[in-house]
């Protein structure tokens, strides 16, 4: 508990959410928003399904990770610090089929977001089963950093021209930076992008120790309950433009799609197809949910 103990853990348990971040093959911080447990030892529990296991996978290839706190949606908190933890993550391919080892992290899904809940229902099972088909992913901080909450600066009219991303951002108030320090490691910090020529002008805060190279941007929100989700990621290249940070954009990606009503359908395939590859290239069968366990966890949720 020594590295936490620096920050004020009322308010971390608070968050529903946090970004999460791991570094891609190609060094790229590639950040998306989770959901995480604190475990009474100091580690943090997160998981991932095997429909989205690239966190998995660029985990077990390099361990550094980083979290920030900073969306506090639904938190019942006002104007909440802001939270950066950086540390070092550790995810077995072992799949999980039930909550055995991750109960209170179940448990706290449950009851932050209900409409988890209907994925159990006998219509459901059959397409939603790769939801609960989870590599558990466990962080051990060796960093900790408390922020002012982030008030965005007023902008201008933006700046005309095709930017990959441009028409996302714009729909944010903030987005959050993905960057990389001088070892390599992974930082983050929520800024306010502003259209520039060629580029994102991006102010990093002092205590955020950022390096020229790849780099992304993350957008996202979900409502009191963890439901509607959006998010997007611009991917690119952070570099020095004088005195100040240039976020150069090259592509975005966005897995849940960008709004369209066809895009449930979608999602729902490449869910299904990433679950039966991560299963095949392992020579593996899918295994069968354990579905009792889990309706036991939302029982206990629901008579609390």
């Amino acid at each position: 508990m020594a590295v936490l103990d620096s920050a004020p853990l009322d308010v971390l348990d608070a968050y529903r959410t946090c970004e999460f971040v791991t570094l891609a093959k190609d060094g790229t911080p590639l950040v998306w928003p989770t959901a995480v447990r604190r475990r009474p030892d100091g580690t943090l529990l997160l998981s991932t399904s095997l429909a989205f296991a690239q966190k998995a996978l660029n985990i077990r290839r390099d361990g550094r990770v980083a979290l920030l706190f900073s969306d506090p949606t639904g938190s019942g908190l006002d104007a909440p610090v802001e939270l950066f933890v950086g540390g070092r993550a550790e995810c077995p391919d072992e799949i999980r089929t039930g909550p055995q080892g991750a109960e209170d992290y179940w448990r706290m899904l449950f009851e932050r977001q209900p409409h988890s809940r209907a994925y159990l229902s006998v219509p459901l099972r059959r397409t939603m089963a790769w939801y609960y088909l989870r590599l558990l992913i466990t962080v051990t901080p060796h960093q900790v950093v408390v922020r002012e909450p982030f008030v965005p600066p007023p902008v201008g009219s933006p700046v005309p021209g095709g930017l990959p991303g441009a028409d996302r951002l714009a729909r944010y108030a903030s987005t959050v930076l993905a960057a990389r320090d001088a070892s390599g490691a992974p930082v983050l910090a929520r800024t306010r992008p502003v259209p520039a020529d060629g580029g994102f002008a991006v102010a990093v805060p002092a205590d955020c120790a950022a390096a020229p190279g790849p780099a992304s941007l993350l957008v996202h929100r979900h409502d009191e309950k963890i439901n509607h989700m959006q998010n997007a990621l611009v991917r690119g290249e952070l570099r020095r433009s004088g005195g100040s940070w240039l976020l150069v954009p090259e592509r975005v990606v966005e897995p849940m799609g960008s709004g369209r009503p066809t895009d449930a359908f979608k999602v729902l395939g490449h869910t299904r197809r990433a679950t039966a590859r991560y299963l095949q290239r392992r020579g593996l069968a899918q295994p069968p949910v354990q579905w009792a366990a889990f309706k036991a966890l939302v029982a206990q949720v629901k008579g609390r």
